[in-house]
Parts: structure tokens; C-alpha cells; sequence
């Protein structure tokens, strides 16, 4: 029996195909809310686990793909940024990417986010990103998720 993708997680495979991408989503039979959820669900370091994650930069939303291995240093990143970064309510996150915090995809949001990709992930030959859902992973590299995103590569710790 093949089950079907959270709606929010067939909008994300709808953009990445429309991006030139596979399109293809995996469901995980339990959520990975967190990077080492999803690291040990997938059998893979880390590092190669892209957070997804929403912050203001002074007052506007921006996107901040991550190396599951780190945390973003706000003060080093937001001056890189030309601002003042801060993390974005919850309530925010849901709001601008249409996703679930936890679940947040890189792709398939209702408004296009400024993107911004953690140079560390270029360390890895494959990365795995949340689908919008928390049970949903897909595969990606770093040059493929710098196109499908439109993103700018940047140091954020």
C-alpha cells in the first residue's frame, strides 16, 4: 500500500520538480523533529542534515539553511547580513513558510524568503532536507540546493 505525501509536503514536491528537481520525498515512520532525529532516521552524518530555519533580519523574514552540525552564531551572521538578527516566532515560521515548525522545507513557501545557505554544507556530497512535514526528508546537494532555493552561500558561524 503506497501512502500518500502530507498536502503541505506535495507543495514542496511540486515546487522541487518544477525547480528541475527529482521531486522525490521520503516519509519517515516517526517525525525528525530535530537534525539528529533525521541524521540517525537516514543513517548519515549530521552535517548533511539541512535545518531549514526562519529569522528576522531587523524586521524581515529570512531563510537560513543549516548544517545540522551548527548553530548560527546571530550576532556574526546578522553582521555579515548588513543587520540585526533574530530568531522568528513560532507562530511567524508557520505564517511565511506555510510549514510546520520542524517540518520546514527549504522550497514551497506562499512567499519567496531571502535564502541563505550555510557554506558548510558544501562539505558533504549529499544533504537531506525537511519536505515541509516532519515525517518528510528529500535528497539534495549543495549546488542543487543553491540553485533551487536561489540562495546565497554565507558563513553563519
Amino acid at each position: 500500500m503506497r501512502r500518500s505525501l502530507p498536502p503541505v509536503a506535495s507543495k514542496v514536491s511540486d515546487t522541487l520538480i518544477a525547480r528541475g528537481h527529482h521531486g522525490v520525498i521520503l516519509t519517515q515512520p516517526q517525525a525528525t523533529h530535530t537534525a539528529a532525529d533525521a541524521a540517525q532516521a537516514l543513517g548519515v552524518e549530521i552535517g548533511a542534515i539541512t535545518k531549514s530555519l526562519v529569522f528576522l533580519l531587523d524586521d524581515d523574514p529570512v531563510l537560513l539553511l543549516v548544517s545540522g552540525a551548527h548553530q548560527v552564531d546571530l550576532d556574526h551572521t546578522g553582521q555579515r547580513l548588513e543587520g540585526r538578527l533574530t530568531r522568528a516566532p513560532a507562530a511567524m515560521v508557520r505564517q511565511v513558510t506555510g510549514q510546520p515548525v520542524g517540518g520546514v522545507a527549504p522550497v514551497g513557501h506562499p512567499i519567496n524568503l531571502p535564502t541563505f545557505i550555510d557554506t558548510a554544507l558544501s562539505r558533504h556530497s549529499e544533504l537531506w532536507a525537511a519536505g515541509g512535514h516532519p515525517n518528510t526528508m528529500f535528497r539534495t546537494t549543495f549546488g542543487e540546493l543553491v540553485r533551487i532555493t536561489a540562495g546565497l552561500a554565507i558563513d553563519v558561524d
